[in-house]
């Protein structure tokens, strides 16, 4: 047994919204395992800044990931420069919160534009290189609002609750070729985001801590390391899951 099973050595992980949060700490947790990481999003600035803190394995591409006619042009230039794509993690994302009955087709569809169908855009632009060379891994960023109700989020639940659809039919068509397809649901994180929500409101973080059985928040390497395991040969027999890492709040009461 060697521990080179968990290396991502000789991968090109391409992650989208890994400037900041958990997208961030997925960079971070591949680039340690040995991948050369790009890591896209659509504001330069954090961008640099991130690619100092994950170090000299880490580079990035301003990109929306809404242009959609713009995703095979980024994989040929990562391609020149990095190598071809063999690890995607579609993490990008917006929130909404918003009662369902405020919620306007337009607000759902921005939403499901962002979530759902940039996340199959850039797979489907993926998938090719990956099926002919045998060899590849797919990661969605789904969330507890995939598995159970939370209130205010409909737009958000049912974009993260699509992936779960995806992830398991997509597996099923394209690991027999070699790409694994997995999720990770990660539960309540201390993100900056996060941090700035419950901070400002002590009761909130009180009901979260008391339905999350281990007592405290995800630190982002909790989800950034589950992704880097996902990806690495020691889930070579792992596909079309869903991880929740949280705390056990999806089983908890």
């Amino acid at each position: 047994m060697s521990l080179d099973a968990f290396s991502l050595k000789g991968e090109v992980a391409l992650v989208t919204g890994g400037g900041t949060g958990i997208g961030l700490a997925m960079a971070q947790c591949m680039a340690a395992a040995g991948a050369s990481v790009v890591i896209v999003g659509r504001r330069e600035a954090p961008l640099q800044e991130a690619c100092r803190a994950i170090g000299a394995n880490a580079s990035f591409e301003v990109f929306d990931v809404t242009d959609f006619a713009g995703a095979g042009p980024l994989l040929e230039r990562i391609g020149k420069r990095v190598g071809p794509v063999s690890i995607l993690a579609n993490n990008a994302g917006i929130h909404l919160k918003r009662p369902a009955v405020d919620t306007t087709v337009e607000q759902l569809n921005e939403v499901l534009q962002t979530h759902v169908l940039a996340a199959h855009n850039l797979t489907r632009a993926v998938l090719p290189g990956m099926i002919e060379r045998k060899h590849g891994s797919i990661l969605f960023t789904a969330s507890m609002a995939s598995l159970f109700g939370l209130p205010l989020v409909m737009a958000y639940a049912a974009a993260k609750s699509a992936y779960l659809g995806i992830v398991r039919t997509l597996a099923t068509e394209v690991s027999p070729h070699g790409v694994r397809v997995n999720a990770i649901a990660p539960g309540w994180i201390e993100t900056d985001i996060t941090r700035r929500a419950v901070d400002s409101d002590p009761p909130r973080k009180a009901r979260i801590l008391a339905r999350t059985p281990m007592g405290v928040m995800g630190k982002p390497a909790d989800i950034g390391w589950a992704a880097a395991y996902l990806c690495s040969p020691a889930a070579k027999f792992v596909t079309g899951i869903v991880l929740p890492v949280d705390g056990g709040a999806s089983i908890g009461f």
